[in-house]
């Protein structure tokens, strides 16, 4: 977990061996390469949406793979 100015983000970590398919980082549009090391974030907790039945989106729907150093300098690219 970690706490930010843009909210609570459970954050994971994934080696390069983990990752076999092609991203597109959310922080620089680039892609990220199958055995590229990088994370995996999405909120840490439901919004109130999450609870309505009829709602199709949930807070897993916000989970997004970044470059490392991206998702570190996100905060200086708003």
């Amino acid at each position: 977990m970690e706490e930010a100015t843009d909210g609570d983000w459970a954050v994971r970590a994934l080696t390069g061996s983990g990752a076999d398919k092609v991203y597109r980082c959310p922080g620089c549009d680039q892609e990220i390469r199958p055995g590229t090391p990088h994370v995996v974030t999405w909120p840490a907790y439901a919004r109130d949406s999450d609870l309505d039945p009829w709602d199709t989106e949930s807070a897993a729907d916000w989970r997004r793979h970044w470059h490392t150093a991206c998702w570190r300098a996100r905060d200086r690219r708003r």
